[in-house]
């Protein structure tokens, strides 16, 4: 019996972004794990599909690439650089994947990504030199802007129909309760694009 502990999940996390992005880039990967472990993974069509690919020399707005780590589930953390976040420092964006060890700083000069650096998350310090980098979401549930639009419209719809029947039986309670979790789910989605 392994006692719950949020490194041994932070840990587990990781292993499984890992694992995933494995799948996705490369032929050799062979995965053994028990069932339960594939599900909650989401689309991996929409996983694979957001993926930010970052080249030496590419024409591409430093916050353009930002709005789109936020869009894979990134957070801009200024201060604290830990898995799943990214911070600006003038024209240095560092990534830290939620899959690594190691971190991705992305210099630009003006709109061009001038170098690629691997570095480690605490020290700063240079590792590697690349030419590219794939930054994968720092979740697996992802999906597009148009697709979690409408899935927020379907859920609106359902609540109105299950808050009539509610109301009509006279479950008062029952449809307050109901309206009230479901609109946090809704403002959860609308904000982060997730429900925890």
């Amino acid at each position: 019996f392994i006692e719950k502990d949020s490194a041994i999940n932070e840990e587990i996390d990781k292993l499984r972004h890992a694992a995933t992005r494995s799948l996705l880039t490369r032929r050799d990967t062979l995965i053994v794990a028990s069932v339960s472990c594939i599900f909650g993974l989401g689309s991996p069509e929409e996983y694979q599909n957001t993926v930010v690919e970052l080249r030496v020399g590419a024409n591409l707005r430093r916050d353009r690439v930002t709005r789109h780590l936020v869009d894979i589930q990134y957070n801009r953390n200024d201060m604290e650089f830990a898995r799943g976040n990214f911070r600006v420092r003038g024209d240095t964006l560092e990534i830290f994947p939620a899959y690594e060890e190691v971190a991705t700083r992305v210099e630009f000069f003006g709109d061009e990504i001038e170098r690629i650096v691997e570095v480690d998350p605490l020290t700063g310090e240079i590792l590697a030199e690349k030419q590219d980098a794939k930054i994968f979401p720092a979740r697996h549930f992802v999906t597009t802007n148009d697709k979690l639009a409408d899935a927020i419209r379907d859920i609106q719809l359902e609540l109105a129909e299950r808050l009539e029947i509610l109301e009509r039986e006279g479950r008062l309670l029952e449809a307050q309760r109901l309206r009230q979790r479901t609109m946090y789910d809704i403002e959860m989605l609308s904000e982060t694009g997730f429900c925890p």
